[in-house]
């Protein structure tokens, strides 16, 4: 059964609305907590010490977080696979010799495309940057607010911090109503809800995210 479901399109459809919506969940509660650096260094070290502690004494430390991690790192792995083979099942699906295979294609699906390539890459190069602090020169571990305003005192990580949180807009607006369609959500009398439902999260999360970057190239944090 389960083989059957991930075998056909449909079933790929449905995993990818679900893994969707669990990364939106955990990108609404992600943009709260990055808002609380404009509380100042005692609220954002805090909270983030929170989170290590999430669940104790029943799980020890980090233990929480790291379920999150792993979860969330499924979702991802879930959602990039089934995308990818739906669109090597389309592109396969084209007619032979057709001329112009990308006036097929709708310029929403290409946007959603190209913006999970951008934002795979990003989520990779974020870990490294506020995480595990590789490619960060002045990263300090266990001091979260002052790896955030080191980060974006560079303004080249400032302009792909903010590309990428301008793609995940996109990809969050057309992801949300493909999300509800296809788990059935969608009707002629919600339609119009459910878009203005994904007009307003793209439009939250990404002013949410923008805002911190901005906030340290305005000196507002510092």
């Amino acid at each position: 059964m389960a083989r059957t479901v991930w075998g056909s399109t449909v079933g790929k459809k449905a995993v990818m609305a679900v893994s969707g919506l669990v990364m939106l969940l955990y990108l609404v509660v992600h943009m709260f907590g990055n808002l609380k650096i404009f509380f100042g260094p005692g609220t954002f070290d805090g909270y983030a010490h929170w989170l290590r502690t999430l669940g104790e004494p029943f799980l020890h430390y980090e233990w929480a977080l790291w379920i999150i991690r792993v979860g969330l790192v499924a979702a991802v792995v879930a959602h990039g696979v089934c995308a990818y083979q739906l669109s090597r099942r389309d592109l396969r699906s084209r007619p032979v010799g057709y001329v112009r295979p990308r006036a097929r294609s709708s310029y929403a699906t290409r946007t959603m495309r190209w913006g999970g390539v951008i934002l795979a890459l990003f989520i990779v190069w974020h870990i490294l940057d506020l995480t595990t602090g590789t490619v960060q020169r002045g990263f300090v571990p266990g001091h979260p607010y002052h790896n955030v305003v080191a980060a974006f005192h560079d303004w080249w990580n400032n302009v792909f911090y903010i590309a990428a949180v301008l793609a995940l807009g996109l990809h969050v607006r057309h992801g949300f109503w493909s999300a509800a369609q296809t788990l059935g959500a969608g009707s002629p009398t919600r339609d119009r809800v459910l878009k203005g439902t994904a007009n307003v999260l793209a439009l939250v999360l990404t002013a949410g995210f923008v805002a911190v970057p901005v906030g340290v190239m305005t000196g507002l944090v510092s």
